[in-house]
């Protein structure tokens, strides 16, 4: 979807994703230090807005204008005072380029595209990391398809989070977690099981 379609869904009264954070960023982060992070295909924000809600300095990117307009609302009534805490850019991630070695957290999270678009992505990601701070990469895993709910149903824009992994080779950053992870989704039919690819890696 191009950021015309996503500034139509976004458009709609409700919000697309939840309030609160991604499980697995709030996992990660919970318990880390503030600092300065990156939120690559923000979207409304709620990553970004969870890490400025508790201190962190943070650069929400996305291509959907309607998305930052969005979460820029929500700041406005979730900062207060703190709305300086959230920097909004809009931009395409297949142009964007962030600053190198200058983030301590880099959060890329349901960014699915096609691998042409997702390598650079994920090594621009890489490279914005600061010495001693973290990658975290979440996206709807390939299994997703045939044993998961939910999520894209192109194969295309699905991967594993070993292929995260081979998009940072060489980056300069180890990894720690690589592997898929399960997560319980409330459904018409009751509770299912998703599967996400989930990569933590480090720049030492």
């Amino acid at each position: 979807m191009d950021s015309s379609g996503w500034d139509r869904r976004y458009a709609g009264s409700e919000l697309v994703w939840s309030a609160g954070p991604n499980r697995w960023v709030e996992e990660v982060a919970a318990d880390l230090p503030v600092g300065r992070a990156l939120d690559l295909a923000a979207g409304e924000g709620r990553n970004a807005l969870w890490l400025a809600e508790r201190g962190w300095t943070v650069t929400a990117v996305d291509f959907s204008a309607v998305g930052l307009s969005r979460a820029r609302s929500l700041a406005a009534r979730r900062l207060g005072d703190h709305t300086d805490r959230l920097r909004l850019v809009e931009a395409d991630l297949r142009e964007y380029a962030p600053a190198g070695h200058a983030y301590d957290l880099v959060v890329v999270a349901y960014l699915q595209v096609g691998e042409e678009v997702r390598r650079p992505a994920l090594r621009a990601a890489a490279d914005a990391v600061a010495p001693g701070g973290l990658l975290l990469v979440v996206g709807h895993d390939s299994d997703n398809l045939a044993h998961g709910v939910g999520g894209p149903q192109d194969p295309a824009v699905l991967y594993t989070a070993q292929d995260a992994a081979s998009d940072i080779e060489g980056s300069g950053l180890g990894i720690l977690r690589s592997e898929a992870r399960t997560r319980e989704v409330a459904t018409d039919e009751g509770p299912r099981t998703a599967i996400d690819a989930f990569l933590l890696a480090r720049r030492q």
